[in-house]
């Protein structure tokens, strides 16, 4: 499995949620509108997109396995620590 084009869009934190990511898997499935959220207990999570219909919540996508999911998780979140660090960085330099 192969995870490219990781893109981090940061928002201002609402409902737990500081940015929305998307990546490309194995050179053949964009996946987008994966939300970061943070952790009560600190860190980070991913929540896949769903779509309400009446009372149910129906899943867009998700991953179907651990394995699977924490590959993804730890790859997006890399990249979105990446991104905020950055953003500091040149933030802290802008004065």
């Amino acid at each position: 499995m192969q995870i490219s084009e990781v893109q981090i869009i940061p928002i201002k934190p609402q409902n737990g949620i500081v940015a929305f990511a998307s990546l490309v898997l194995d050179n053949n499935l964009y996946l987008g509108s994966i939300a970061v959220m943070t952790r009560p207990t600190g860190g980070y999570r991913l929540v896949f997109p769903n779509k309400k219909i009446g009372e149910k919540n129906l899943s867009i996508y998700h991953p179907i396995n651990k394995k699977f999911a924490k590959t993804i998780e730890k790859e997006v979140i890399k990249h979105f620590e990446d991104v905020m660090n950055h953003d500091r960085h040149d933030s802290a330099n802008a004065y």
